[in-house]
């Protein structure tokens, strides 16, 4: 009993502090920093984390009940996906920052008519583009945007509102699994038990990354309320940071692991 409940304790402070890898904190801050609502954003965080768990507890098991053996090149392709994922959510929200740059305008003009830019929402749809607030300047209908174009399609079904931030922690999973479902080989010989530390890894996991999101989005709530240039510059920030990181990932995985070559240098980590 005493070693199960130390299994489990550590299993789960462990999966919080596996949360807070540098890779998984910047590919949710550039979901998170879309998200004003500090409840959503603990949304984003679970959603992430039952995505991780998911892939860590399906290819964790797969190793530690069948001995499944994870070739070098596969592993870094998925370590790779890693980097991809994190150049395209910088890249998305660099050009969600570029969208929403104020327009310059002409000072003669009312307020009520004034092209101008900024975010805006219809329903639960939040995007930017130049418009004035007078009902015939506005470029678009409310009803053909994006989302009501897949509420048309999905009905009442609005789990795909959380499908990003899944996939995002489906992908994170898949290059961890293997290091943890190994270090579960070296440590716990009783096959039950090594499940039963990838199920509390992962709850850890989830309850760690929730808590990064909710403090994120809070931080730039704050921000965004009493500096909305500052908070718009934070979001810049998590774009650059994330193609950044994405690049030097991508480099080390394809130039100095060289996956490419004849033979790749894979540790699992």
């Amino acid at each position: 009993m005493i070693g199960l409940l130390s299994i489990i304790a550590i299993g789960f402070f462990l999966g919080m502090r596996h949360a807070t890898d540098p890779d998984h904190v910047i590919a949710v801050s550039t979901i998170v920093t879309q998200q004003r609502n500090p409840k959503r954003a603990a949304l984003i965080g679970i959603f992430w984390g039952l995505g991780h768990t998911l892939t860590i507890f399906l290819v964790g098991s797969a190793i530690i009940l069948f001995g499944v053996v994870i070739p070098a090149r596969l592993g870094l392709a998925m370590e790779l996906s890693v980097g991809i994922m994190l150049i395209l959510l910088g890249a998305w929200n660099l050009a969600s920052f570029l969208r929403s740059a104020p327009l310059v305008t002409n000072s003669q003009q009312s307020a009520s008519s004034t092209l101008h830019s900024h975010p805006h929402h219809h329903g639960d749809y939040i995007h930017t583009h130049p418009h004035a607030h007078s009902p015939e300047r506005h470029p678009h209908s409310p009803d053909r945007t994006p989302l009501t174009r897949l509420d048309r399609t999905l009905g009442s079904n609005r789990l795909y509102q959380w499908l990003r931030p899944l996939v995002v922690g489906i992908v994170h999973g898949l290059a961890g699994s293997a290091a943890v479902a190994l270090l579960i080989l070296a440590t716990i010989r009783n096959t039950r038990w090594a499940i039963a530390y990838l199920l509390v890894f992962g709850l850890g996991t989830i309850a760690g990354m929730m808590l990064i999101t909710l403090s994120i989005a809070s931080a730039f709530h704050f921000v965004g309320r009493r500096f909305q240039v500052f908070g718009r510059r934070l979001a810049l920030l998590s774009g650059l940071v994330s193609v950044a990181f994405g690049l030097v990932l991508a480099y080390q995985i394809c130039v100095l692991q060289g996956i490419f070559g004849a033979t790749p240098n894979w540790i699992p980590r």
